[in-house]
């Protein structure tokens, strides 16, 4: 498939999506969100995926106007229809991945690009970046995820400060947070976002996706529910020939070579 509003990239098994509207800050018209969710679609025998943007921004929000939707100020039932229809889908891709998703935020992330970024399994920001739920200065409300996203990362005190504020919040904040897994050097960031990404890429597969699905289970699940979907998962990823390896490698005393299978 081609795209013209993101970049991808596969190289072995990682596949790179590189948002590639830098003139607006990456601002996410409903088009992009589309061409996110289709990528995410074809991710083939992709292990693990890096989410970032081009130029000087990760993503500065919604852009609804781009494909005429029409804006949340213009239409009432624009940013309605463009959620339910192309952003929210896309970032329900982002989270249900049968793959690590690493975000590389190398900017701002703001609005529905906060969302996309803290969609993420792992969040690395720049320490230049930052995260940032405007909705309040013009009478909305955050959306794309970000209050579920938010409330169950921060907190709800913090949750509310971002939301009802406004406030930007740093990458270095966000990491003492617990908002984000880190903040580096701004230089740094796209190296060690690769490096982790072909990590997780080169990793137990099958055992990475019932990870995120048990991850899943818990934050909205009893203990119940929990105990019987690590076992299950258990049963899933011991039967696996990573596994095989895993042990193989263990009791041969080297480091395991996963084919994620």
């Amino acid at each position: 498939m081609s795209y013209e509003t993101i970049v991808v990239e596969k190289d072995g098994p990682l596949t790179t999506i590189t948002l590639n509207r830098p003139d607006r800050l990456n601002a996410m018209p409903p088009q992009m969100a589309d061409e996110i969710g289709a990528a995410f679609y074809d991710l083939g025998d992709s292990r693990a995926v890096l989410i970032t943007g081009a130029g000087k921004g990760f993503c500065s929000g919604a852009d609804l106007a781009a494909r005429g939707e029409g804006s949340a100020l213009q239409n009432k039932g624009g940013s309605h229809r463009a959620l339910q229809n192309h952003y929210n889908p896309a970032i329900n891709q982002v989270l249900r991945a049968d793959v690590p998703v690493i975000c590389a935020v190398n900017g701002p992330a703001a609005g529905v690009g906060c969302s996309l970024a803290l969609a993420g399994d792992f969040v690395l920001a720049g320490k230049s970046a930052y995260f940032l739920q405007a909705f309040v200065n013009i009478g909305l409300v955050p959306d794309g995820g970000s209050t579920w996203l938010l409330a169950r990362s921060i907190g709800r005190a913090r949750a509310t400060r971002m939301m009802m504020l406004g406030e930007k919040i740093g990458a270095s904040q966000a990491e003492d947070w617990g908002l984000i897994y880190k903040a580096v050097d701004d230089e740094a960031l796209i190296g060690e976002a690769r490096a982790l990404a072909e990590k997780l890429a080169n990793g137990p597969t099958l055992a990475y996706a019932t990870m995120k699905k048990n991850i899943a289970t818990a934050m909205d699940g009893t203990i119940t529910e929990v105990l019987l979907a690590e076992a299950e998962g258990q049963r899933l990823a011991g039967a696996s020939k990573d596994a095989m390896e895993g042990g193989m490698a263990f009791l041969q005393k080297r480091k395991p070579d996963f084919k994620g299978e």
